[in-house]
């Protein structure tokens, strides 16, 4: 198996009056694994029909592998997809769920019997072969899906948040699980999720969307330490939020004036003077004082509440009607709640500068 590429060129889907994706380009490299990341309705979905041509645009182009896919039905394009549901058939045993698209290209049944017992080994199920669906686990028929879309040999697999029904610790095994089969096939994935953890972990490059548009392209390294806007900012992983507008700069970093005093961090866009901004701080970067004067970037707070998660700990500080939140690593130092009075700060270069627009709310 061998991926291909997808570009969309200008490519818009509306619904009458509603515009569910606004004219966009994009491309999609070979052999990649690509998430796209976004709130439900943002129109994730809906681009993922339009690769596999369930759903026409209504302006633009859908290319791949170079070669132009308007008026190619699904059927006749080099892709595979995953929906939810995974819609495996229960009267079926495994291997020939696995085979069923071969048969309905008519290959004979002992070809496609042994099609499906080499796809079943390559998903580690070669010894679940004779049995019914049900009697596999949630991320044993996962990996049947999987193997059932990889029959057909398509370049391109869309998978439609496929782990939303399975429980935490069986998604995460899975997300190792089909990158892994994703490094191996080498076919192109294009991964639909809202849930940033199986996209960070999972993919070579993340498309964070919202409403429509498409805000930020980059790999998960740069999504998460340098996000395009205040909307992937707090949609990607938590935030401490400061507002305010820009008071000086320097180079690429400015200091923002906030209702907390003066705070200096780094001003990758440029914003001038008097420019209304958010500043953004990471609760890993935050350090928790004893108090709060002395140190650049250090503001009072007083202690709200201490929440474990076994080898972390987050901290939850107010002032005035303002909640910001450190995230340490459990080595015992807060072992007990804090003392009610206190101070927090951060490093200049851990504070991000973006210009006031939409946060997210999920």
């Amino acid at each position: 198996m061998r991926g291909m590429d997808i570009e969309l060129d200008n490519v818009s889907i509306e619904f009458g009056d509603f515009t569910a994706v606004s004219p966009t380009d994009l491309k999609i490299k070979a052999g990649e694994f690509f998430s796209i990341l976004g709130p439900s309705g943002c129109g994730k979905t809906t681009i993922l029909r339009v690769i596999s041509g369930f759903l026409n645009p209504t302006t633009g182009e859908i290319r791949i592998g170079g070669e132009p896919m308007t008026g190619v039905g699904p059927h006749k394009r080099p892709t595979a997809m995953i929906f939810q549901n995974l819609a495996l058939f229960p009267l079926m045993p495994v291997w020939e769920n696995v085979a069923f698209g071969l048969e309905m290209r008519g290959w004979a049944k002992a070809r496609r019997r042994d099609k499906a017992f080499e796809l079943l080994d390559l998903v580690a199920l070669g010894d679940q072969a004779e049995k019914m669906p049900d009697e596999l686990s949630g991320g044993q028929r996962q990996r049947v899906a999987v193997a059932r879309a990889l029959a057909v040999e398509p370049a391109v697999l869309l998978l439609d948040e496929p782990l939303s029904a399975l429980d935490l610790k069986l998604r995460q095994h899975m997300r190792s699980e089909l990158r892994d089969i994703q490094r191996r096939t080498g076919v192109t994935f294009i991964y639909i999720t809202h849930d940033q953890g199986e996209a960070l972990t999972m993919s070579d490059r993340i498309a964070v969307m919202r409403a429509g548009v498409i805000e930020q392209v980059d790999t998960p390294d740069l999504v998460y330490d340098a996000p395009a806007t205040a909307f992937a900012a707090t949609f990607v992983g938590a935030n401490n939020v400061f507002r305010g507008h820009i008071a000086s700069h320097d180079g690429d970093m400015a200091v923002v004036e906030t209702k907390h005093g003066a705070l200096r961090g780094r001003n990758p866009r440029q914003v001038a003077v008097g420019g209304a901004v958010f500043l953004f701080v990471r609760p890993e970067k935050m350090r928790v004082l004893s108090a709060a004067g002395g140190k650049e970037n250090s503001i009072d707070v007083t202690f709200e509440r201490r929440d474990l998660e076994g080898p972390f700990v987050n901290l939850f500080f107010r002032r005035e009607d303002d909640v910001f939140s450190a995230h340490l690593v459990n080595a015992g130092a807060m072992a007990h709640d804090p003392p009610a009075r206190m101070g927090i700060c951060f490093d200049p270069r851990d504070g991000m500068i973006l210009p006031v627009g939409d946060i997210a709310d999920e």
